[in-house]
């Protein structure tokens, strides 16, 4: 993955732009005058900054936070981590609470919300999913720019939240975003920071059809990259959990290598191989509050 600059549109966000493009050790540039322009025209503007290498990517900070713009190849697209706009909104209030797949996987259930180490976080929507449902939760991301859009993401919901909705900042107090490489951490937690259980979604390789793969999946690969080292985590994360790991799958994909899980709820396009330990005890509460459904 190649970044190539980060570029704000209003100047009133120029100390904080700076402040990511010192990070990332990027040149910071002025885009003020496309900030009200054409979705087509601020793309021509990003492609200029990075003429003639090929696909590459561009940090933009707009009034809503921090955005990754795929920029040079087929796909022009932008990336960013949402946990407060009208659909995650929606299905945090609306979305089938603990009769989710992801919730049974897990073992939320009545009185039970354990303490989860997302240990591949990505964009964060599937801990913020169970945050919601009473769960705390450690979020791990080893790819700097994607955990650099998490992080933006929950410092944007919780200033949205501050203002509009107080039970979304409920939510974000159970995020816990750990700046780690995911094996490592899992191989060195100490006694005390074993979660309940942990989680797992790593990168499953693109198939060679284009057209079967979405252009965001598409996009997403070619910023994360592959999970080369998934069977690792496997092994450190049943050496790390105290009652179970879960593992979700493409519907079709081959379980990770290792011990065969001991169930798998199955969706149409995704699945979650389970891998009990030791069973949940009634009353797990790691969250210190209570499910939300």
């Amino acid at each position: 993955m190649k970044l190539s600059s980060l570029v704000y549109l209003d100047t009133a966000h120029q100390a904080t732009a700076q402040q990511w493009a010192d990070r990332f050790e990027l040149p910071c540039v002025d885009g003020c005058s496309v900030a009200a322009a054409k979705p087509k025209e601020l793309q021509r503007f990003l492609s200029a900054q990075c003429a003639g290498v090929g696909e590459v990517f561009v940090f933009v900070l707009d009034s809503d936070g921090l955005v990754l713009h795929a920029v040079g190849g087929e796909s022009q697209l932008s990336i960013r981590a949402d946990f407060h706009r009208p659909t995650v909104t929606y299905r945090r209030k609306q979305g089938g609470g603990k009769g989710q797949m992801i919730a049974k996987a897990v073992g939320v259930r009545s009185g039970v919300y354990p303490w989860v180490l997302d240990a591949t976080a990505g964009l964060g929507g599937d801990a913020f999913v169970l945050a919601s449902l009473g769960c705390r939760m450690t979020l791990l991301e080893r790819v700097p720019a994607v955990r650099a859009l998490l992080e933006d993401g929950m410092i944007q919901a919780r200033r949205f939240g501050v203002a509009q909705d107080a039970g979304l900042v409920e939510v974000l107090e159970r995020m816990t975003l750990v700046e780690a490489d995911s094996l490592n951490y899992l191989r060195e937690v100490s006694e005390a920071e074993r979660p309940d259980v942990v989680y797992l979604d790593p990168m499953f390789p693109v198939r060679t059809k284009s057209a079967m793969v979405k252009k965001e999946m598409r996009v997403f690969h070619s910023l994360v990259g592959q999970d080369t080292d998934a069977d690792g985590l496997l092994e450190a994360a049943l050496s790390c959990a105290r009652y179970r790991v879960v593992v979700k799958r493409p519907r079709i994909a081959p379980a990770l290598a290792g011990p065969s899980p001991s169930h798998v709820l199955e969706g149409k396009s995704n699945r979650y191989d389970v891998y009990p330990l030791e069973k949940l005890p009634d009353g797990l509460n790691a969250s210190g509050a209570a499910g939300m459904f």
